[in-house]
């Protein structure tokens, strides 16, 4: 049987127990020291339990923030947007206006982060979150003040880029810009990768600041699983604990 120290508190026993059956060995062979060794003056294994105390309840801390983290949804159960009829506009979009017969009413635009576009003749139109059919109709009508007969077209010169971030444990963390589409392998491979310290169990997807998504590098490697089906989103950031 374990010799213990007839200075010893029930809180301390506890405290002790637990470091010995901690999965840290550090902690364990520390507090198994403390707990079993007699010898040692009582007012140095007092300042000894005090520092003890302290790196445990850190410790415990530590885990308990780790194994208690839910904040987070499986991208199995992430429910998937529903498919888009037709392209809706958005921020960082460059379009091709035409107005038939009329170089001079004609632009190519970009969509401002405001939403917004300027035209000749029109000035600023709010464009995003309209369809390019709709966004035609629209400036067609407005020109109806300057052309008696208008036809607009629209057209999706160029597509916002996708832009998403890539932090924690990989090699080149960045801003990185990839192409309509990709997945999360692909932003890892841009980032060339894990670090050593990287757990391939806790890759996660942060999307609108909000929702957290959470994947395992073995599910985003199986072609037919829904991790390796998902699709990034301008300004998702992808972080590898």
């Amino acid at each position: 049987m374990e010799a213990r120290s007839a200075h010893a508190t029930p809180a301390w026993d506890r405290l002790a127990s637990r470091a010995r059956w901690s999965p840290h060995p550090p902690f364990r062979s520390y507090a198994a020291r403390l707990v079993t060794t007699s010898s040692i003056a009582p007012s140095f294994r007092r300042r000894s339990r005090a520092g003890l105390l302290a790196v445990l309840a850190l410790a415990a801390l530590a885990a308990g923030c780790r194994t208690t983290d839910t904040n987070f949804v499986w991208v199995d159960r992430f429910p998937e947007p529903p498919a888009e009829a037709a392209y809706s506009i958005v921020p960082g979009d460059v379009l091709n206006v035409r107005v038939y017969n009329q170089d001079g009413m004609s632009a190519k635009v970009k969509v401002r982060q405001d939403g917004m576009i300027s035209l000749p003749f029109l000035n600023d139109l709010e464009a995003a979150g309209d369809t390019p059919a709709a966004l035609a109709q629209r400036i067609q009508a407005r020109l109806k003040d300057f052309l008696a007969n208008p036809v607009v077209t629209v057209s999706l010169d160029e597509a916002r880029p996708l832009e998403v971030s890539v932090v924690g444990e990989v090699l080149r963390p960045g801003l990185y810009r990839l192409e309509p589409g990709a997945g999360v392998l692909t932003a890892l491979a841009a980032a060339s990768g894990f670090s050593t310290f990287a757990d391939r169990d806790r890759i996660f997807v942060v999307r609108n600041g909000m929702t957290r998504v959470r994947f395992t590098y073995a599910a985003l490697s199986q072609v037919r699983e829904k991790a390796a089906r998902f699709r990034l989103h301008p300004g998702d950031v992808v972080i590898v604990e």
